[in-house]
């Protein structure tokens, strides 16, 4: 998993309540058994004006000029900026998955379903939670002001506006610490690996019996 530590980046303010993990990634998406490629189709229903299906061709659809994410402005954003309940509806991780993969880093919002919440830490992502007034005031500079950026210390756990001025945020520590350092659940386990072949040489050692696989015939 990517480190995150500090992020500088566009914001791209997606103005919705509510929004679900069937908006985010659209159910028919999920068929892939692979890890990968889920950026591509993002709000695909939001995105796009003709309906989408696995594996087909980006260029070959009809983009929504009206959606936030297909304005020239906010191309290359790496912070979604949202509102309150971001992430509801199925607990589906390819919602986070899609998200990271289209380039976003962060999403700062008011609050977040919990089972999205809790799998954007095991993916990569810094899900922040302020205040709905601070939020809509960051939705106003964003609309403001075309190309405005924040940067997001995650070690200070603070948000820098352009102007100097810093937002505070909390973020529980072990969390933090996963994020910093790059772990997910596989890495975490991994930094054990020297105690887990201990643990099955000694096994084998006094349960031989468990290397032997017993084959029977039909």
């Amino acid at each position: 998993m990517q480190k995150f530590t500090v992020l500088q980046g566009l914001v791209a303010p997606m103005d919705r309540e509510n929004v679900d993990t069937d908006a985010i990634i659209p159910k028919q998406f999920l068929k892939s058994i692979r890890k990968t490629g889920f950026g591509q189709n993002l709000f695909d229903e939001w995105r796009y004006l003709d309906p989408g299906f696995p594996g087909q061709d980006p260029a070959s659809r009809k983009p929504n000029p009206d959606f936030v994410l297909n304005q020239p402005r906010y191309q290359g954003a790496s912070i979604l900026l949202a509102h309150k309940n971001f992430g509801c509806g199925s607990s589906r991780e390819h919602a986070p998955w899609a998200i990271d993969q289209y380039g976003f880093r962060a999403i700062i919002a008011p609050s977040y379903a919990d089972i999205f919440f809790n799998n954007c830490f095991k993916n990569g992502l810094l899900p922040i939670v302020l205040p709905e007034v601070q939020v809509a005031e960051l939705f106003d500079a964003c609309q403001a002001f075309p190309g405005y950026q924040l940067t997001v210390d995650l070690e200070r756990q603070v948000i820098v506006k352009p102007q100097g001025e810093e937002i505070p945020f909390d973020v529980q520590a072990f969390r933090k610490y996963c994020l910093l350092n790059g772990f997910d659940d596989i890495g975490l386990t991994l930094r054990q690996s020297d105690k887990i072949k201990a643990f099955e040489a000694e096994r084998l050692a006094t349960k031989p019996w468990l290397a032997h696989t017993t084959v029977t015939g039909a």
